[in-house]
């Protein structure tokens, strides 16, 4: 039990709490461990694969995942860490985003073991007086005690009473479900404490809460959002998914492999230790590249984008340290000439419109030829020009 504790908490911020997760892994029948998705988007990311490589912990375990499908919520939008309302999603939208996240979700858990439920099968029956009721637990100034309505009162920000009920209503599906333990995102924390007072008001035993970090983008700095640019989406080519593993920094690969690789923590520490006594880190970040797209595809995709990444380096051309170098964007964007001059590889903009001219310069080993290019802020990539001058950029 112990051991098994010590794999499900590896990454965790917060359990709440670990004497009561103790305790339900003692008993003789598996957990229901819950998690939801709302199909506010059709793709999801290696952010989201944080809470799956965890579901796939306890379902390696032998415990019951019950994976949650907001079909219904999707339509309200979760509230957490907004400073705006949602825009809301059409029947059709979420239709579309539903189909995609099953195909998804099983490329990381057994289809075989896993149930899926849907939000709308229960929330479709309840009427308007059972909303009301529902509603009726919890009191406005309660909920303004959550952070981002907080802050969105205080700011004078517009806050819908249909947000109110979102936390609400992921309590219920806890309540739906019978789940012993739901996972979410430090985010999510006031959300899964609603689960636990409204089971404990049901009579059922309250769910263990487990939080997961919110992982870092590309860029180190924001939270990985495929609005920023800075994601690696599960549904991406093998090589654009190695591609962008290999473009993070290698301070930020060992909170990548943390808190997405299977690999055991004290293999982990033996190749940090490796890297700081001489080892390559861009060779460790190839492991854990071809660790990501083997989980997504196979090992034979993960070697062939590898040896692509290698090859459009030129076998080796790319040096063993690249500098880090963060540039702040105007109006969210950078002309790809001043990149080139804020980055310090080149000496002017006009000598970046040559460089380009010549298809001297590349981004992630891709040369480009459009002299109008403009990146967005939130993503980071490796700029090269010429044979020698390299830098892993972060815009801001």
């Amino acid at each position: 039990m112990q051991e098994n504790f010590e794999k499900i908490k590896r990454g965790s911020s917060e359990i709440i709490s670990e004497e009561e997760l103790k305790e339900k892994l003692k008993m003789d029948r598996p957990l229901r461990i819950k998690a939801g998705f709302d199909p506010t988007a059709a793709d999801l990311h290696l952010g989201h694969y944080v809470l799956l490589k965890k579901l796939k912990d306890f379902q390696e375990a032998g415990h019951a995942i019950c994976f949650l499908i907001g079909d219904y919520t999707a339509m309200i939008g979760d509230p957490s860490g907004r400073n705006s309302t949602r825009p809301p999603l059409s029947a059709e939208e979420i239709e579309q985003n539903v189909q995609t996240y099953q195909e998804q979700v099983f490329k990381v858990l057994d289809p075989k073991k896993t149930q899926t439920y849907y939000n709308a099968s229960w929330f479709k029956n309840f009427s308007g007086k059972d909303l009301i009721q529902l509603a009726s637990r919890y009191t406005v100034a309660r909920m303004l005690e959550r952070n981002d309505f907080e802050n969105r009162f205080r700011d004078n920000q517009p806050i819908s009473i249909h947000e109110f009920l979102y936390p609400l209503l992921q309590g219920w599906d806890s309540v739906e479900m019978k789940a012993d333990v739901e996972i979410g995102g430090t985010d999510q924390k006031f959300n899964l404490l609603m689960g636990r007072q409204l089971q404990r008001e049901e009579g059922q035993s309250e769910q263990c809460i487990l939080m997961m970090p919110l992982l870092e983008g590309l860029d180190g700095v924001e939270k990985m959002s495929k609005s920023k640019g800075n994601y690696v989406g599960i549904t991406e080519t093998a090589e654009s998914q190695f591609g962008k593993i290999m473009s993070i920094s290698d301070d930020l690969m060992w909170r990548y492999f943390e808190v997405l690789s299977f690999r055991s923590l004290a293999d982990i520490k033996a190749l940090h230790k490796a890297v700081d006594e001489g080892k390559n880190p861009r060779d460790a970040k190839f492991e854990l590249g071809r660790e990501i797209v083997a989980r997504f595809y196979d090992e034979t995709a993960a070697e062939d984008a590898m040896q692509e990444f290698v090859s459009r380096f030129q076998q080796g051309a790319m040096p063993e340290e690249i500098p880090d170098v963060d540039i702040a964007c105007t109006d969210g964007k950078i002309g790809i000439a001043h990149l080139l001059k804020g980055a310090g590889l080149v000496s002017s903009t006009s000598e970046a419109f040559r460089m380009i001219k010549q298809g001297a310069v590349k981004i992630d080993g891709e040369r480009i030829e459009d002299r109008s290019l403009e990146l967005n802020a939130g993503r980071t990539n490796i700029y090269q020009v010429g044979k020698r001058k390299f830098a892993r950029v972060s815009l801001n």
